[in-house]
């Protein structure tokens, strides 16, 4: 029982051997354009025959376009091709990741303004960030009565933009928004 469930959430996207011959009938074909394990076009043929071949060979039959007219069929060892097909899907997410990525980085001043130090260690972090190609987003929260004086907090992202003007540029300027102000810088590109 537990592994007649495993096989259908393995088969959420693909119909293999006799799912495709026994599927509901609006999705019931009789021919079906056929592909060898070598990737060679064996034409269009009966789903029975398609099957038949197939299982001479040791192979499933491997429903790859659905929607096709005829739907299109691979012969092929399903395990590998469901395997190949997760690692294409990871490889594609973790691209994806690596391109839209953005870090966060938080000043927060007890006493108005920050220190050089601290800042120093704040401007080493995003410079880290940017090399790795991500985006970074300054936020400088203020405490209190902070709110009335942000000029304190404009001059401090000015110091973090001049102190990373060679690798750094400022994709969206300094915005109050509430009780921070945020900046957002990404990586200078070499244009």
């Amino acid at each position: 029982m537990r592994f007649e469930t495993e096989v259908a959430d393995i088969n959420k996207d693909l119909r293999i051997n006799e799912q495709i011959l026994r599927g509901p009938r609006e999705t019931r074909v009789r021919d079906v354009r056929v592909i060898d394990e070598n990737g060679q076009a064996l034409g269009i043929m009966n789903v029975r025959d398609a099957l038949a071949l197939a299982q001479e060979k040791g192979l499933d039959l491997i429903e790859v376009a659905p929607m096709a007219q005829p739907p299109v069929c691979r012969i092929g060892d399903y395990g590998r091709i469901k395997y190949e097909q997760t690692k294409r899907e990871r490889e594609q997410q973790r691209k994806q990741r690596q391109q839209g990525e953005v870090k966060d980085v938080r000043i927060d001043p007890r006493s108005g303004m920050i220190s050089d130090h601290d800042l120093q260690i704040k401007v080493k972090h995003i410079a880290r960030f940017l090399q790795e190609g991500n985006k970074v987003k300054v936020t400088f929260r203020f405490i209190g009565r902070g709110i009335t004086r942000p000029e304190l907090g404009k001059q401090t992202m000015e110091r973090i933009v001049q102190q990373l003007a060679d690798c750094a540029q400022v994709e969206r300027p300094p915005v109050l928004e509430g009780k921070q102000l945020i900046m957002i810088l990404s990586p200078k590109t070499s244009a």
